[in-house]
């Protein structure tokens, strides 16, 4: 599929249209006064980002399961961190 050029007001302007074409696998390249500053395509997600969250969901699951943290008062780790 060719990649079409549209201006940033145009942009701008139909960015719901220009999504959902992106969510149907167009793809776009944003220009300003002619030079091409933007590419709008769709999202993609590789094996690695997804071994990482799977790797952070398992960390933050003992986390639990071991009871780290049981004792502190979140409210109180924020308003230490805005004095």
């Amino acid at each position: 599929m060719p990649i079409q050029s549209v201006g940033s007001y145009e942009a701008k302007t139909h960015l719901p249209r220009l999504l959902r074409e992106v969510q149907a696998g167009k793809v776009f390249e944003i220009s300003v006064r002619g030079q091409v500053v933007a590419r709008l395509a769709p999202a993609t997600f590789d094996g690695q980002s997804q071994a990482a969250v799977a790797k952070m969901r398992e960390f933050m699951q003992a986390q639990q399961a071991s009871g780290a943290g049981a004792g502190l008062d979140l409210r109180e780790l924020i308003d230490e961190g805005r004095a």
